[in-house]
């Protein structure tokens, strides 16, 4: 871009978000916590998605206080379906420090900011943008892709030096006086006008200033970031019933999802080999020899890199000690209940 460029971009993106903002809930409040909340639920979930979380979230915990006087169990009850579950162990362990360290005020400063759980770079400088006006520019993968093409820079996301080239650029491009809506500007861009495929680059503010377009090969940039090969896993599940209630336990297997109830589970090479091991758990668990039936149904499920085929198994429950460990569920209320996607998934299909 040239010396008047970076001008011209910033006048076109704000006039466009001026008149084509989506009314997000989360844009209608310079509340630096109803902005955290909403950062942190939007981190690799959908808008659409996140929407009605938010709305439910504020409405339990309306402000950092609250949230940090809930218990673990609720945080996580309304969180569920959401996924990433680390982000709501973070936000109400950050909420805690807020309210210690702060005296319940979202601080204003990046680095006291940066030293609370879960506040990483992107979310603290997206907070103190959008609620205090603050001059950071921020980085994801919606605005790392407007730069690339309207620059035609070459790599991907996951490359230092390519992070690199897009601060730079973003740094001459931030509006100083209006640098929230800024970058909520460039994102809305990246979410609904210049997108990974197929972009739609008739609708764009800043097509005439885009070398990708130009080009004719917006779809080019940036280059795809090397995608983790995904692991195909057994998974063998118990089914335990009494009644219209199941039985769960705190974590699914190795130390996956250890903050949500799953059914009983355990992980295996092959299907023989997770039963084997599912069955060495439950004797653990309810301190009596477990009988597995033949498996009901047959469940796929993806966590991250992991390509889930849990087979599941009914258990007799007859002469089973109460356990500690267990604790049982109304199928009709796992709904409302701090529990994991794929425990949802297995309810559906009982």
């Amino acid at each position: 871009m040239d010396h008047g460029q970076p001008t011209l971009f910033r006048r076109a993106l704000l006039a466009w978000f001026r008149r084509k903002a989506r009314p997000l809930p989360w844009r209608k409040t310079r509340s630096p916590y109803a902005i955290w909340v909403s950062e942190a639920m939007l981190q690799q979930t959908q808008v659409a998605t996140v929407i009605p979380y938010y709305h439910r979230f504020l409405e339990a915990f309306p402000n950092v206080k609250r949230l940090a006087e809930a218990r673990s169990e609720r945080v996580f009850e309304l969180w569920s379906g959401l996924g990433y579950y680390r982000r709501a162990r973070n936000l109400h362990a950050a909420a805690r420090g807020i309210v210690r360290r702060f005296g319940g005020r979202f601080p204003r400063d990046y680095h006291q900011a940066r030293s609370l759980p879960g506040i990483g770079d992107y979310t603290a400088r997206a907070v103190l943008s959008i609620a205090f006006d603050q001059p950071f520019a921020v980085i994801d993968g919606n605005v790392a892709r407007v730069v690339a093409r309207a620059k035609a820079l070459a790599g991907n996301i996951s490359q230092p030096s390519f992070r690199a080239a897009i601060a730079k650029e973003l740094d001459q491009w931030l509006s100083q006086r209006e640098p929230g809506n800024f970058n909520q500007a460039m994102m809305e861009l990246g979410q609904t006008i210049c997108l990974p495929r197929a972009p739609r680059c008739p609708e764009c503010p800043i097509q005439n200033r885009c070398a990708g377009h130009r080009l004719g090969t917006p779809e080019a940039y940036p280059a795809p970031r090397p995608r983790r090969a995904t692991e195909s896993q057994f998974l063998a599940t118990a089914i335990m019933r009494r009644g219209a209630n199941v039985a769960l336990v705190r974590g699914l297997d190795g130390g996956l999802l250890s903050d949500l109830w799953n059914f009983p589970a355990a992980f295996g090479p092959t299907k023989a080999e997770a039963r084997r091991r599912l069955r060495a758990k439950l004797s653990a668990i309810v301190r009596t020899p477990a009988k597995l039936g033949v498996p009901l149904a047959e469940v796929n499920h993806t966590i991250t890199h992991r390509s889930i085929s849990s087979q599941l198994y009914p258990v007799e429950t007859r002469g089973i000690l109460q356990s500690t460990a267990l604790r049982w569920f109304s199928i009709a209320r796992l709904e409302r209940s701090a529990v994991s996607q794929l425990a949802r998934k297995i309810s559906a299909k009982l």
